[in-house]
């Protein structure tokens, strides 16, 4: 390590020009990062319920289905239905759109003396206008039920225009454009927006201006606690250099892998923010307690004994994050654990690499005595909170682990209150426009989570057909399903217009004559294949509970089970069965990853340190934190969902660090017999880092409350809770363990 560091300090300038040039390559790939917010996307191929929600979504366009949502006092009104149509002309000029539905345009069937007609529900050249030519389209919507509670509310308050976009369209790009365009028409009613690509856009908006945003509300806070902890430029520069080097190198990665950012993945730079400055804090610590009146000593001497704790601490951090690729659900989730631990390793290179370098090129090569001008033995920090510290952990270990095992216990009851939750609705605020189109849309249009059932099949063969029809009946007796939608009922709607009853004819030869009037149709595209052999029921659940969709799912399988022959299979799937899936893998991706990251820790630190015991030591207070952290959790009601279950695996391994530093400079001072003195030397000196790192760390995460995200804002409070309570327990559980432990080694010694 003493050859390593003065190779450093004798190449410094080609380790600078190095870092710099890579940091300009890849700073200038960061352009090209996309946000990427779609869920879908992210859910995996192998898992079978995705793999035919992606697979439909493809066929059938099911998954690029975006609404308009138009609100007035009365829908039924010849100046809103003209709004409602200019919108639907406006977005059937766009580029990029497929099919674009409404009351304006929607399909109607009508039988009458020569037979039936397949038209439209309104005549868009001659728009209803006389209170009578209302009352009668009114009516003709609230009887039928393909209409009502489908494209216009049963309080007849609220509309719908439902768009599709074609397999190519960008998702984001197009919720932007459709969101320009109707606002451009200044209609005077409410307009908002509901349907996967305006979830994606919003979402996407939302990340884009944390990262503008947030990002640098959170560099400039991290600063500042940095400069009134060091009080020095250096004490500032140097970790918010090399965290800001971290992130561009880690995001620059991300491009050139052809990864894009989404809703998980952009904590990244914050993580890093946080991590990058933390290794470098220690160094800068260590350096300034060096009593070596020649500069370059001291920092070999700094160096020597840095290293392996930061490196050590880097690898426990990347066993931490490296946990979620095994055990995650979502793709993006794994790239979140991939890129985080890419950029601790960059962190932790840095550290200890370009900031000694850039130390020693840029410091004065003598200096009259040892620099403790930085974290002064004689500051408030010390006086007031360290040294008191030192002597209650001494005097009285036993009141701090019982302190300790009191909240433990209390919080193992608090865990058992945590609730898990993955429902799109709930990322948004609740005064936000796209929480309110959600809410518009389950109580006026029976929920937006949409439900395929997928027929393989001939789709003109009357045995089929009624196999549909009995599906629908099914589907529809669950409370929370109140419309579906499928070419059986058209079929059933032209044969009633033919005046032969509501039934799918007997003859598959009736069935192809019906199907040839409404050939050509755009509905027929999410209805069935071209091919015929493919067809959908489509329907959307209500509920938002699992309780409920699990019923649901139950109910369905066993109907599925009795119904489903080798001439028409029958499978189901849609979004409550992915967030089904999605909620039972919280839970056990969380113990299962902390699972792997807590063994492996206790592996890798034990093997680091020559002692398993050592290895367990390390884990305990980030162990307790969490417990702590889960408990929280519980009593404050904050739920289980794709953000906040990346916190406890987090806190695992950038907390454990903590523990690291402080077994670390515990075994260099203590020599066998002055627990004492080691103790204090130990917070001394790994306690001022520790505890400036947690207040720098916790203040850069407590600005994600201001996200207009809901998961990050709680990301924040508990990534802050969590830093605060592993920095306490290794200060205080850690050093009580360490004294009981060598307490009891000196007496059977004695």
């Amino acid at each position: 390590m003493k050859e390593l560091a003065s190779k450093i300090l004798k190449y410094r300038w080609i380790i600078i020009i190095v870092v710099l040039s890579i940091t300009a390559f890849l700073g200038y790939q960061i352009k090209n990062m996309q946000i990427n917010s779609d869920v879908i996307s992210s859910l995996p191929d192998d898992d079978p319920d995705a793999f035919l929600f992606k697979k439909i979504g493809q066929n059938f366009g099911g998954n690029k289905v975006g609404m308009v949502i138009l609100e007035a006092d009365n829908i039924f009104n010849n100046e809103v239905l003209a709004h409602v149509q200019l919108i639907t002309d406006s977005l059937s000029m766009m580029d990029g759109i497929s099919t674009v539905t409404s009351i304006s345009n929607i399909i109607d069937i009508r039988g009458g003396e020569n037979g039936f007609e397949v038209g439209q529900l309104i005549d868009e050249y001659a728009l209803p206008y006389s209170q009578e030519e209302l009352d009668r389209l009114k009516n003709r919507v609230l009887e039928k039920d393909m209409y009502r509670g489908v494209i216009v509310s049963i309080d007849e308050t609220a509309t719908l225009i439902i768009f599709t976009l074609f397999d190519d369209s960008d998702l984001q790009e197009m919720a932007g454009r459709v969101k320009r365009m109707t606002h451009s028409l200044n209609l005077p009613e409410n307009l908002y927006y509901a349907g996967l690509p305006m979830m994606v856009g919003e979402i996407a908006d939302l990340i884009a201006a944390d990262l503008i945003v947030l990002l640098p509300i959170a560099f400039l806070v991290i600063a500042l606690v940095l400069a009134l902890s060091f009080r020095t430029v250096r004490g500032v520069v140097l970790p918010m250099l090399t965290a800001t080097i971290a992130i561009i190198w880690t995001l620059g990665f991300m491009v050139l892998g052809g990864y894009e950012m989404s809703m998980v993945t952009n904590n990244i730079p914050l993580l890093l923010l946080a991590v990058g400055s933390a290794y470098t804090i220690h160094v800068i610590n260590k350096i300034n307690q060096v009593k070596e009146n020649d500069f370059r000593k001291a920092m070999v001497v700094a160096m020597t004994y840095i290293f392996i704790p930061v490196a050590l601490t880097a690898l426990t951090t990347v066993v931490g994050f490296i946990s979620f690729v095994f055990e995650a659900y979502l793709v993006m989730i794994r790239d979140f654990g991939i890129f985080s631990a890419l950029g601790a390793l960059v962190s932790a290179f840095l550290a200890l690499f370009f900031a000694p370098a850039i130390m020693y090129a840029f410091s004065s090569k003598k200096r009259k005595t040892a620099d403790h001008s930085e974290l002064s033995k004689d500051s408030v920090l010390s006086n007031y909170l360290l040294r008191p510290l030192t002597k209650l952990l001494f005097n009285h270990p036993k009141y701090t682990l019982t302190t300790w095992s009191l909240l433990i216990i209390l919080s193992i009851g608090g865990i058992f209150l945590i609730e898990r939750n993955v429902d799109v609705k709930d990322y948004f605020q609740k005064d936000s426009p796209a929480r309110k189109a959600e809410e518009i849309m389950i109580e006026k249009f029976g929920g937006s989570k949409p439900i395929f059932v997928l027929f393989k099949g001939d789709m003109q063969n009357p045995e089929v057909l009624n196999t549909m029809l009995r599906t629908e009946e099914q589907i529809k007796k669950d409370p929370h399903v109140e419309s579906s939608q499928s070419i059986a009922n058209l079929i059933v709607e032209m044969n009633d217009a033919l005046g032969e009853g509501r039934k799918i004819p007997d003859e598959q030869d009736k069935v192809e004559q019906l199907w040839f009037l409404i050939d050509g149709n755009p509905i027929l595209q999410q209805l069935v294949n071209d091919d015929l052999d493919e067809g959908l029921i489509i329907s959307k659940f209500a509920a938002d509970n699992s309780d409920a969709t699990r019923k649901f799912a139950s109910d369905m399988a066993q109907f599925l089970e009795v119904n489903s022959t080798e001439d028409c299979e029958i499978i189901l799937t849609g979004m409550p069965f992915i967030d089904l899936k999605m909620n039972s893998s919280l839970l056990t991706s969380q113990i299962r990853s902390l699972s792997i990251a807590i063994i492996a820790l206790i592996i890798l630190v034990g093997f680091f340190m020559r002692s398993l015991a050592k290895g367990l030591y390390a884990t305990a207070p980030i162990i307790a934190a969490i417990v702590i952290l889960f408990g929280v959790m519980g009593v404050a009601g904050i739920p289980l969902n794709i953000a906040t279950v990346l916190v406890a695996s987090v806190a695992l391994g950038i907390g454990v660090d903590y523990s690291i530093h402080v077994i670390t400079y515990f075994n260099y001072s203590y020599n066998g017999h002055n627990l004492g003195e080691a103790l204090e030397d130990t917070i001394m000196v790994s306690g001022k880092a520790i505890f400036i790192n947690v207040v720098s760390v916790s203040a850069g995460f407590l600005v994600l409350v201001f996200s207009e995200m809901v998961p990050l804002q709680f990301f924040g409070i508990l990534m802050a809770l969590s830093m605060v309570g592993s920095g306490l327990a290794a200060l205080t559980l850690l050093p009580v363990i360490l004294v009981l432990v060598h307490r009891k080694h000196l007496t059977i010694n004695d």
